[in-house]
């Protein structure tokens, strides 16, 4: 067989393009950050920004428990996507997918092993049924999936505040904020001295390459993205639109109603106690977070994963640059650039392109069973 390896072809393809576009939008977040902590603090700037690149390897456990939230809600924001469809709803459907997983652990007594299982999945159908309506609107009514689940994340917000507060069972009125939880509502955990990591990370990554599978291999997978890229054409070739938008919007609010059950049933630390939920009426900031790794994971199910991880390793770092002088709101603006950069995937991506092009034009191809001396 003749393996034939061409550098300027690996250049050219869509998943290098996507990669260099995103490791560049970091290397300039990463540079705007150090600028911005030079200008606050000149003398704590190095100590400050060594403590972002380097402080998330002392809090490893940390840095899988806070991505797994928004590993899911990732997936949500970027699965939607696959579809031109654009889930800025995450946020209520985590949120509500959090309090149906609450509600389970709270009023119904299962026994230990399957407590927690009975949890997780109430969560799924709470996001799945928060996720139904924008679709349902969008489908079959024409209105913006944006503007109906942004109202539907103020919906939701307000909905659950109102449950928990008006449930003894769940609120504890002395410290403002839910109940602990019974240990048998608790996720597995991973057993990281420190950290209240669980299995749910495993379950993720899991559900991430399942998706990946799906999108990439499978027939509603390509009925998803090709709707996505021109519905008029899909509905000419026999495909239903509609149904797709309903299911799209049905698996994305239940990837983040996974989120919000991940986030809340996680074990804890301290024996007795439990993760717990503020009623504050303030929309969950997971959700929104969502949003960024997507972006930066390009809406790619594995992509999600590593930029997951990334900014939850960034943002652990982040809180360490505070022993240096430094806020931590300075973490949430190297993410901001990062971003912002990251959306300019395609432009940089094609410079990127023609700067290697110099190097490349001339390039042979190598024979791979050449060089093993076949």
């Amino acid at each position: 067989m003749n393996n034939k390896f061409s550098l300027k072809k690996l250049m050219e393809s869509r998943g290098f393009s996507a990669f260099t576009a995103t490791l560049m939008a970091i290397i300039i977040g990463l540079i705007f950050g150090y600028v911005v902590m030079l200008i606050a603090s000149p003398q704590n700037a190095s100590l400050g920004f060594r403590a972002i690149l380097t402080g998330g390897f002392s809090k490893m456990g940390d840095v899988f428990y806070y991505a797994t939230p928004i590993l899911m809600t990732g997936l949500a924001v970027g699965f939607a996507f696959k579809m031109g469809l654009f889930n800025i709803g995450a946020s209520g459907q985590y949120t509500m997918g959090m309090f149906f997983a609450m509600y389970v652990g709270f009023m119904v007594d299962l026994p230990a092993g399957i407590h927690w299982i009975a949890c997780v999945l109430a969560g799924m159908v709470g996001g799945m049924l928060w996720g139904i309506f924008p679709g349902v609107f969008k489908a079959f009514l024409n209105v913006n999936e944006v503007i109906t689940a942004i109202m539907f994340n103020y919906i939701g917000m307000y909905l659950v505040d109102m449950w928990v507060t008006s449930n003894a069972n769940i609120y504890d009125a002395v410290r403002a904020r839910t109940q602990y939880l019974p240990e048998t509502a608790k996720m597995p955990s991973l057993g990281i001295t420190g950290s209240n990591v669980s299995i749910a990370i495993i379950i993720g990554i899991i559900i991430a390459i399942v998706l990946y599978i799906i999108l990439n291999k499978t027939t509603f997978g390509y009925e998803l993205k090709a709707t996505g890229f021109n519905k008029e054409a899909c509905h000419y070739a026999g495909m239903n639109g509609k149904k797709n938008i309903v299911i799209t919007m049905m698996i994305a609010g239940a990837l983040a109603g996974l989120g919000g059950a991940f986030a809340i049933l996680a074990p804890t630390m301290i024996p007795g106690s439990s993760v717990t939920y503020e009623p504050v009426n303030v929309v969950a900031a997971n959700g929104f977070n969502g949003i960024a790794v997507a972006l930066l994971g390009s809406s790619n199910p594995i992509g999600i994963i590593f930029s997951a991880i990334f900014i939850s390793y960034i943002q652990r770092g982040g809180t360490l640059s505070s022993l240096y002088g430094f806020k931590p709101e300075i973490i949430d603006i190297v993410i901001a650039i990062i971003i912002y950069f990251s959306s300019f995937s395609m432009l940089m991506s094609g410079m990127l392109g023609k700067f290697f092009q110099k190097f490349t034009k001339n390039q042979p191809k190598v024979n791979v069973n050449d060089e093993k001396g076949e």
